[in-house]
């Protein structure tokens, strides 16, 4: 008999900070600062006296600020500078932002200034966004912008590009893993979606267009978050609309992917329609095939009703709370999202003629024409606010 553990470690990124030196001494001195075991503790002089040992001999070390880092000093000639090479081996104990406030506080506190970093090899994409949030926590920023207006603060506020340029297309490692060989809608410009819309081909069709409604909806509620954020007097509030506009971001990735989901479904239905026919058991099997695909067409539209009805409360908060000025961009968030919500019931409605059941069919058109008419309450509302301000 006989056992076999299968574990994993945390992901170990390799990374650079640059110090406005040539001293190796120097940087190792912030290096030790930081790293988790520290410098070896001497009595009298810091740096030539005795080594202190326990009581069992073993050397007594003064521990560094940061856990699951390993950081030396080094010079880097291409550069023309020295370095603070670190392996930060647990993102949980120690995220990237920190090693390096870390060794920025260490470099400041010796007469050094550190003027940037590098990332070695790849990192997870959550490494970035904790940083560039972090940075934006410090200057009071909303955090509910664009994962790329995000990105962009992190690698600004690290000095990733000092030097050489910066590409998140290569340096992230979900990016890197894409199909790049898949031209999701999401990618196109808005006259190639309208183009597309606009041809011969039945996909995408109304589905995807409700989609990117209520994703419009999420948008204009979180720009709202977003402009009331940064309003000059509103500083004590701007973590209220940062977190509204977080929530419109992640409202407006949920429904950016059902654009795509849609047109999916969608073909997985043809797909299902274009199997061989010619025997019984064939018969059955494409019969089969085309009530799963005809179930997950329901679930895509109708998932796309229930995300676009959460964009109310943040449009309802925008108007009631939001600047003054932008009032008009709260209410056409919620008219987005009321248009999203009958649009995509009508694609409910559309595929559940072709289900045969009944128990599936008439509780999700039951459920969809709840959300229809409190997408109708909600929207009258809102806009009885918006109408009151204009």
């Amino acid at each position: 008999a006989g056992a076999t553990v299968i574990g994993a470690r945390d992901f170990l990124v390799a990374y650079n900070v640059n110090l406005n030196t040539t001293s190796v001494r120097r940087a190792n001195s912030v290096a030790f600062d930081i790293r988790e075991k520290g410098r070896l503790k001497r009595s009298g002089h810091p740096l030539t006296g005795p080594v202190v040992h326990d009581a069992d001999g073993n050397p007594v070390r003064i521990p560094g600020a940061c856990r699951g880092v390993k950081a030396i000093g080094w010079f880097i000639e291409e550069y023309g500078l020295a370095q603070i090479s670190m392996n930060i081996t647990d993102l949980a104990a120690t995220p990237l932002h920190e090693a390096f406030e870390a060794a920025r506080r260490s470099a400041k506190a010796r007469g050094l200034r550190v003027t940037g970093s590098e990332l070695v090899g790849m990192v997870p994409l959550r490494v970035l966004l904790e940083a560039g949030k972090y940075f934006l926590r410090q200057q009071r920023r909303s955090l509910g912008i664009s994962e790329a207006e995000i990105i962009q603060i992190a690698v600004k506020s690290l000095g990733l590009d000092e030097l050489g340029p910066f590409d998140p297309a290569q340096k992230i490692i979900e990016y890197q893993l894409r199909d790049q060989t898949e031209k999701p809608l999401v990618r196109m410009d808005l006259q190639d979606f309208a183009n597309q819309t606009a041809s011969e081909s039945p996909a995408p069709g109304g589905g995807s267009v409700a989609a990117y409604v209520g994703t419009l909806g999420a948008s204009l509620g979180t720009m709202v978050a977003n402009l009331s954020s940064h309003k000059r007097g509103w500083d004590d509030r701007w973590e209220y609309y940062s977190n509204w506009a977080e929530k419109g971001q992640e409202l407006k990735a949920q429904l950016l992917a059902l654009v795509d989901e849609d047109t999916r479904a969608f073909e997985a239905i043809m797909a299902a329609m274009r199997l061989p026919k010619g025997s019984e058991t064939e018969k059955a099997s494409r019969s089969a095939a085309i009530q799963s695909a005809t179930k997950a067409a329901m679930l895509i539209p109708f998932r796309v009703m229930e995300v676009s009805s959460a964009v109310f409360p943040l449009c309802r908060a925008m108007a009631s709370e939001g600047l003054p000025a932008s009032v008009s961009d709260a209410g056409v968030g919620a008219l987005c999202a009321r248009a999203a919500i009958h649009g995509a019931y009508l694609n409910v409605q559309i595929n559940a003629s072709g289900l045969q059941d009944e128990t599936f069919k008439q509780d999700l058109l039951k459920r969809g024409l709840q959300l229809t008419q409190a997408a109708d309450q909600a929207e009258q509302e809102i806009m009885e606010l918006v109408r009151e301000k204009i």
